[in-house]
């Protein structure tokens, strides 16, 4: 009943490992994703802080263009007002030499008027001069009113090339002052055009820096949601890696009883063995070609086997029956929860095989002797198979070196070790 109990609580322990083991690599795959997507969360916040970065310059350089072309339009505009001031003066400056102009050539008018009128009156005076030098033959006179005459004419043509003078060059003023105009008009339309193409340069300045105010936006948007993204995924991470910590201290404590329990299995199984070893020493350890070693006995192959054969002689087989029996003896004393097997073990030397026979080489002959005790002991024996194991390792793990005939007999052997699985 005890052992029972101590089976069942053994088989418990083993099923809450094997899902704590389970649970743990589901854990781990868990752990690992989460910090995957971390570091995937950490790679885009990089990627959105440095677009954020860059945005943020392209902007500042937008708006000092902006700036720039803010006070390049006023600078042109203070231009563009004076000019008009100009323009307006110079107008206003025309506009007077105009009347000037016209006031002139009324006076021109006039005293053209009044030199026909002169020429006509000296006319006059000629005549009346020739007829006075008929009738009166009186030349003095007529000399005083000729010269008089000559000197209005006179008086009038430099009044009249006074007028004349003066006007041109009130005209010449006029045709500068018009010259000057269209010049300056000529660079008001200039400085419009500037302003023109400036405002639409500050207009898609502005439009640009609205754009990029949107992704700044976006990316600032972005920017809050990989930061809540990591933090969720920190308390994912620190929550998953609480949960890992508190099953390896599960998984420590559980492997920790299993280590004490397999530590005190193997300490029982360890007497057990040394019973089963003591006892079969007092039944065949003064046989020849038998002899313990350690944990395990030996059989020399020419005890067991014909050369080159895996068929077990008479005499093998009573030893491999009195081994049988004192391990079942054994056995029955050995607890349930103690898996053990008896391990048989198949070795030969290193003279190879020919090859022509029913064993290609002596790994093969190795196997087929271990697996020809096994079948003896479960066929003819009815001992438990689940408790054996057959294994042959050929020449390879030879216990005397050199190729005397006794090194060589030495290797050729079967060994029966009770172990556990």
């Amino acid at each position: 009943s005890g052992q029972s109990d101590v089976s069942l609580k053994l088989s418990e322990l083993e099923k809450a490992l094997t899902a704590t083991l389970l649970e743990r690599d589901a854990l781990v795959e868990q752990l690992d994703a989460e910090k995957e997507a971390l570091l995937g969360a950490k790679s885009r916040l990089t990627s959105v802080e440095a677009a954020l970065a860059q945005a943020l310059l392209s902007r500042d350089e937008l708006r000092t263009q902006l700036t720039d072309a803010s006070l390049e339009r006023g600078n042109l505009e203070a231009r563009l007002q004076a000019v008009e001031i100009a323009l307006s003066e110079m107008r206003s400056e025309r506009d007077a030499l105009q009347s000037t102009l016209e006031n002139t050539e009324s006076s021109k008018k006039d005293l053209a008027e009044r030199l026909a009128d002169a020429e006509s009156r000296l006319a006059l005076a000629l005549a009346e001069s020739q007829s006075l030098k008929e009738s009166l033959g009186d030349k003095a006179e007529l000399r005083e009113q000729l010269a008089a005459a000559l000197a209005a004419k006179l008086a009038a043509e430099q009044a009249v090339a006074s007028q004349m003078d003066e006007a041109d060059q009130r005209a010449a003023l006029l045709a500068a002052a018009n010259e000057a105009l269209s010049r300056e008009e000529a660079k008001s339309a200039e400085s419009q055009r500037q302003v023109a193409a400036l405002n639409e340069q500050i207009a898609a300045l502005r439009a640009q820096l609205g754009s990029l105010q949107a992704i700044l936006d976006e990316a600032r948007q972005r920017d809050e949601q990989a930061q809540v993204e990591i933090t969720n995924l920190g308390t994912q991470l620190n929550t998953a890696l609480a949960r890992v910590a508190a099953e390896q201290r599960e998984r420590a404590r559980l492997e920790e009883e299993e280590r004490k329990r397999l530590e005190a299995e193997a300490k029982e199984l360890a007497r057990y063995r040394s019973d089963f070893f003591g006892k079969l020493r007092d039944i065949l350890g003064n046989r020849e070609g038998v002899k313990i070693v350690g944990d395990r006995f030996v059989f020399s192959s020419e005890v067991l086997f014909e050369p080159a054969s895996a068929d077990l002689a008479a005499d093998g087989k009573d030893q491999i029956a009195h081994v049988a029996s004192i391990l079942k003896d054994v056995a029955d004393e050995i607890p349930a929860e103690i898996d053990w097997v008896l391990r048989v073990d198949g070795h030969t030397d290193n003279t190879p095989l020919s090859g022509t026979g029913r064993y290609r080489d002596n790994w093969e002959l190795s196997q087929a002797r271990a697996l020809a005790v096994v079948r003896f002991m479960t066929e003819e024996l009815q001992f438990p198979p689940d408790r054996l194991a057959a294994t042959g390792f050929g020449e390879y793990r030879p216990i005397a070196t050199g190729d005397s005939p006794e090194a060589l007999a030495q290797n050729r052997r079967i060994e029966l070790k009770l172990t556990e699985r």
